[in-house]
């Protein structure tokens, strides 16, 4: 336990040279801590602590020898290598933070390295989501004005791209991007029938895509094998209509008979009923 005590009283009083480095990973991984000292640095003990969210003892060198505390939030999920690197892992979400390691060397001369470790969640697949914009006069016959919505479920820190499959850009292409680049507008044409879009989805440490073909959604197209809306309006519409008249005249007729010239209507009747009896 002296030794502890030791390496920390010769960071509190001793001149100490400080590196800082950041070290990107992702749930699940684990990852390796390195630790780096200049040229001719002969290692004499290290210690090895966490510095946020809470300071802990994680891993020591003393006298020749490697010991992990297994009392930290790291239990089990610790180890110190010959070469004094702290592998960490799997990692969890909350296991970002600073960590540093305090060297001291054989003339008693001391080195500290602090690393920021910051654990990003892996990106889903992402969700894509098609809308077809109203038609306009001006829109020219034949196309379609659609925007193309990405978004990764619960992800922070994420980046949206767009990729239109079969070609390196958009150029000559009509779109427009909105949201920091979640949604994509883009017009298309009868030749884009098959054209794809990809939605790319990323972190600093991985990425996820989805695919999609926007000209079935297309409100003036047909998807394949079904009926555009106006088709189905050009039938149900007069249907609809007519049944509605013959509603009308129906419900007329009946309170016409029911009426004061109830007898008008039964003396119509009767006739073709004699006449058909003789």
């Amino acid at each position: 336990m002296w030794s502890l005590w030791s390496l920390l009283l010769f960071e509190a009083l001793l001149p100490v040279v400080v590196v800082s480095v950041q070290v990107l990973s992702k749930v699940g991984d684990s990852e390796l801590l390195v630790a780096e000292c200049p040229p001719g640095f002969q290692v004499r003990e290290a210690i090895w602590r966490s510095l946020w969210p809470s300071e802990e003892l994680l891993a020591t060198f003393f006298r020749g020898s490697l010991e992990t505390l297994y009392h930290s939030r790291f239990l089990g999920r610790v180890q110190l290598y010959d070469n004094l690197s702290l592998e960490l892992g799997p990692l969890k979400p909350g296991d970002s933070g600073n960590f540093s390691v305090l060297m001291v060397d054989t003339r008693g001369q001391t080195w500290t390295q602090t690393l920021y470790l910051k654990v990003y969640d892996a990106v889903p697949k992402p969700e894509v989501q098609v809308f077809t914009a109203a038609a306009e006069e001006t829109q020219p016959l034949n196309t379609c004005q659609v925007f193309l919505s990405c978004w990764a479920p619960n992800i922070s820190d994420i980046t949206y791209s767009w990729r239109r499959e079969g070609t390196v850009d958009f150029n000559g292409e009509v779109h427009s991007h909105f949201s920091n680049g979640q949604v994509l507008s883009v017009s298309l044409g009868l030749g884009d029938k098959d054209v794809a879009f990809t939605c790319i989805a990323s972190n600093p440490v991985s990425w996820d895509m989805t695919t999609v073909t926007p000209w079935e959604s297309c409100h003036h197209e047909a998807a394949s094998g079904k009926a555009s809306y106006k088709d189905v309006l050009l039938v149900v519409v007069p249907i609809t209509l007519f049944l509605i008249l013959a509603g009308l005249f129906g419900a007329w007729h009946h309170g016409l008979c029911s009426g004061k010239k109830k007898d008008a209507c039964t003396d119509g009747v009767l006739p073709e009923t004699e006449n058909a009896l003789v």
